[in-house]
């Protein structure tokens, strides 16, 4: 069964906010890390009990490369991600997005 992808406004921001910051430390680094997180996108699609559960139904996925977690929940027919945060921040941040 293939899942519909739901990205939540928050995470949005998040995801534009980090490749704000990569871009402007090196050009083309903030599309690597869109490259990273779309991998890591694919694989939660694919299988996404691979992913521990973290609170409540909320499962966390890392991406590679890059010090980041995506914070989401499976539902029938959609993953929904809540968060893409940065793994130094205070980890309780997220859990607002329910």
């Amino acid at each position: 069964m293939t899942r519909e992808l739901i990205i939540q406004p928050d995470a949005e921001a998040d995801i534009s906010q980090a490749f704000d910051w990569y871009e402007a430390q090196v050009p083309g680094l903030g599309s690597e890390f869109l490259l990273v997180l779309d991998a890591a996108f694919n694989s939660i699609l694919r299988n996404h009990l691979i992913y521990p559960e973290v609170h409540k139904i909320v499962r966390r996925a890392l991406t590679r490369r890059f010090p980041f977690a995506v914070f989401f929940i499976v539902e029938e027919a959609r993953v929904v991600v809540l968060s893409v945060f940065h793994v130094k921040r205070n980890p309780d941040e997220w859990k607002h997005r329910l």
